[in-house]
């Protein structure tokens, strides 16, 4: 058994308790991590709202958590990369991430450069904007509309796509343009979305979703990460593909680690005070990156 925090049902934060719960023994390609910090993602945020029942059932007992970073504390067969005692951070795709151990398939080793809390905060924002950038096929020349640029994967997707040529529009507050220009992109205001782009990637949840498609000309090259209303729009919620996780880790972590990329401020709690913060996050008074201390 190990503490966690769970969730005893959809609904407002208040629904998430400390508990006791069980981790299992990894399994064949699996490791277990002793969890020093734990990533809070605005997906973690709809899950446990209700919001992505269709994707993510969760329920009574679920441990949220995307990502996180410790040492490794076991490993299972077949997994020749690492070893116990190893620093590395972790992408949880079936969560878990809210505990003191956690049980992963995918990981990448935290290089002695990294700080714990830049690792932590690294892997789902990194993994999700890799990926989106490659399932959008943005190349040179093309323009992006990024919707939540200033937020922790569309930071990193704005940088990722900027290095690559790409001409990025970055939907922020006014009082991130200064922000989003450092990283290279030309800011707009959320409330202002206007001109053509050739494609558009939703970091946000809460922005224009139905303008923005407007401005793509269509759905095809529109994706989101965790608006719920983007099915009913037409638009593709992005989902994780197995094979290309572990790359798009090592993409991101080498960037991190030679200084290409920049993360978001962070802000480090401790794991009992996760409903403060989910709180704070959606309510917007919290617009830097959680961390949830074990």
């Amino acid at each position: 058994m190990t503490r966690a925090l769970v969730m005893d049902d959809f609904g407002p934060p208040d629904v998430l308790r400390l508990a006791e719960t069980d981790v299992p023994a990894p399994g064949d390609g699996q490791i277990r991590v002793t969890v020093r910090y734990a990533g809070v993602g605005p997906t973690d945020l709809a899950i446990r709202a209700g919001h992505l029942k269709g994707v993510f059932p969760g329920g009574p007992g679920t441990v949220l958590g995307f990502e996180a970073a410790g040492v490794v504390e076991s490993v299972g067969d077949g997994v020749s990369d690492v070893a116990v005692g190893d620093e590395v951070a972790v992408f949880l795709p079936r969560l878990g991430g809210y505990a003191a151990l956690a049980l992963a398939d995918f990981w990448v080793p935290k290089p002695a450069s990294v700080s714990w809390a830049d690792a932590a905060a690294l892997p789902a924002s990194g993994e999700a904007a890799v990926r989106v950038l490659g399932q959008l096929a943005v190349s040179a020349g093309e323009t992006l509309l990024v919707l939540g640029a200033a937020g922790s994967v569309g930071r990193v997707a704005t940088q990722l796509a900027v290095a690559r040529g790409v001409r990025v529009v970055a939907a922020v507050r006014p009082s991130d343009f200064d922000l989003v220009r450092g990283l290279g992109a030309t800011p707009i205001d959320y409330h202002e979305l206007s001109g053509r782009v050739d494609a558009v990637l939703d970091a946000s949840g809460r922005s224009d979703l139905p303008r923005a498609i407007a401005l793509a000309g269509g759905t095809s090259r529109v994706i989101t990460l965790s608006d719920p209303r983007g099915p009913g729009l037409g638009v593709k919620l992005s989902d994780v593909v197995p094979e290309g996780v572990v790359p798009a880790l090592h993409e991101a972590m080498s960037g991190l680690a030679s200084g290409r990329l920049a993360l978001q401020t962070q802000v480090v709690v401790p794991l009992a005070e996760a409903a403060d913060v989910h709180r704070r996050l959606e309510s917007g008074s919290l617009r830097a990156k959680a961390l949830l201390e074990l």
